[in-house]
C-alpha cells in the first residue's frame, strides 16, 4: 500500500511539474506575442505620423506577417530614421 501511494504521489509531483512547466511556456509565448504586436503598433504609429496618414496600410499587411521581433524591431528603428517611405519600403524587403 505504501508504495502505490508512493508512486501516485510521484506521479501527482510529475504531472504537477509539467503543468507548470506549459503554464510557463504560455505565458513567455504570451509576452512575446504581446510585445511582438505592440512592435507593429509601433512602426504602424511611426509611419503615420513621421509620413502619411495613409502610410501604415501600404505596409501594415507586410509588417504584421513578421513573427522574429528582432526583425521587427530592426524595422522599428528605420521607420525612425529614413528619410521617406522608398527608404522604408527598402528596409522592408531586406528583412524580408
Amino acid at each position: 500500500m505504501d508504495a502505490i501511494m508512493r508512486e501516485s504521489s510521484f506521479a501527482q509531483y510529475l504531472t504537477q511539474q509539467g503543468i507548470d512547466r506549459g503554464i510557463e511556456q504560455g505565458m513567455r509565448r504570451g509576452r512575446e506575442q504581446g510585445i511582438r504586436e505592440s512592435t507593429i503598433e509601433d512602426i504602424l504609429d511611426v509611419l503615420e505620423v513621421r509620413f502619411d496618414a495613409d502610410a501604415p496600410g501600404q505596409f501594415a499587411g507586410h509588417i504584421r506577417a513578421i513573427d522574429d521581433l528582432q526583425q521587427l524591431k530592426q524595422l522599428l528603428r528605420a521607420a525612425v530614421q529614413v528619410d521617406n517611405l522608398d527608404a522604408f519600403q527598402h528596409a522592408l524587403d531586406a528583412e524580408a
